[in-house]
Formats: C-alpha cells, structure tokens, sequence
C-alpha cells in the first residue's frame, strides 16, 4: 500500500518541490497551504505523515499541530527558517517528532521522512520475536502493542518519545549520552545536535513522571546524559 504524506506551506514552490522528492520515492502527496486546509485533508483521507510550517496563514503549523495530536500520533515533521529556532522548538515542545531546517537538503528530507515512517510503522506492528515486556517500578513498556502504562494507566506517547524511553528501558541503569541517543533513535551521526533530545525527554518526563522536576524513572546525570533510574 502506497504510504500517503500531507505537506502544508504556504509557499508554493516548496511545496512542489517537496512533492517531487517524495513522489520519486514512491510516496504519495497531499498539498496544503494552510493549517486548515491541512485539517480538512486529515479528516478524509489515510495520512502517514505531515511536513507542517510554522509560518502560515489562517491557520498556522504550531496551532494546527496542537489540533492534530488531540487526535492523532501520526508523525510530524516542522518545517522551520534558520531564524526561528524558538519555532523549532515550540515545535517538539507540543507534540511534533522532528524538524526540517529550511533551505533543505532534498537528501535529508527523504532520509527524515522514511526515519520517522518507520519509527510510525513499528507502533502499529505485532512483534511476537524475544522479549516484549519491560518493568521499572510502576512503569511498564509492552513492546508487543506499544503499549505505555505508568502505576497500571495508559500513557500515549508520539513515535519518536516511546522509542527513547524503549531504548532506556531496555537498558536500565546504563546512562546514553544525548549523541548516543541521537545516533540511537535518529539513525544518523550526532553532527551539530542541538537541545531536540532534550525536548523530548522533557516531554516524556511531563507523561511519565507525578513531579517532573523531581522525577522517580527518567533521570539526568549532570555532563553525561539520561538513564532509566533502577533504584524503585
């Protein structure tokens, strides 16, 4: 089945531009111009995927994310100016999984798009190999339906969050380092990583934790990263 991507900007010329890279990979592109048209393609139709902008009219991308994750954990990939890390950031901070820093490399879009499909993938597959079931404390990962509980309540997690805090608890005590986390979940190498690890983590805690700031589960090591708190 041909996976089907949404690409909402205002900008034209991106967006046809964005829907010859993907098309050539075999995708298929829906185009928006602003975030509402945006909403009203995601009602009709099947999407795997929405490249969003931030800067749009009557709808923008940040408002237009917030809308979608009261429904849905499809991935969301901000597009964003150089000049608006704060954007960026905002970005990851209400739900989206990543972000394209404009001008794009054609090379990094696809790479980005197929990453988060097929983190996006996973979450809905049935694994029945090795083990699936992973407990620190009150909190429980079932990789086996991608299933997120904390003191027996389900917690949602977006692609990009439940396959950090896997990677941590599959590794319970063992400290990653923001690069090593990166690398992990990313697939690429660690060049020039800003505070996007961090962002998530923030949000995980914000899902999985009673107190954030003083949290039991997802703890830092000052100067050397993130670990899975073994000490319940």
């Amino acid at each position: 089945m041909t996976q089907q991507i949404l690409v909402c900007d205002d900008d034209k010329e991106i967006v046809d531009a964005i829907e010859i890279y993907l098309s050539q990979e075999g995708y298929r592109v829906f185009k928006a111009y602003d975030g509402k048209q945006a909403l009203d393609i995601l009602k009709g139709q099947d999407i795997q995927l929405v490249i969003m902008d931030v800067m749009m009219p009557k709808l923008d991308g940040i408002h237009a994310t917030l809308k979608i994750r009261e429904y849905s954990s499809i991935p969301i990939i901000i597009l964003s100016a150089k000049s608006e890390d704060s954007d960026k950031i905002l970005g990851l901070n209400i739900g989206a999984d990543d972000y394209i820093t404009k001008p794009f490399n054609p090379l990094e879009l696809v790479a980005r798009v197929k990453s988060n499909l097929r983190r996006y993938t996973s979450l809905g597959n049935i694994h029945g190999e090795g083990k699936s079931l992973y407990q620190v404390g009150g909190l429980c990962i079932n990789d086996e339906n991608k299933q997120v509980t904390v003191d027996g309540e389900n917690v949602k997690m977006t692609p990009i969050e439940y396959s950090i805090l896997l990677l941590l608890v599959k590794n319970p005590g063992k400290v990653f380092s923001i690069n090593e986390i990166y690398e992990n979940i990313w697939n690429e190498e660690a060049i020039g990583v800003d505070n996007t690890v961090a962002v998530h983590i923030r949000h995980i805690r914000e899902k999985i934790e009673i107190n954030p700031r003083e949290p039991r589960y997802l703890k830092v090591v000052w100067g050397v990263g993130y670990k899975i708190d073994i000490d319940q």
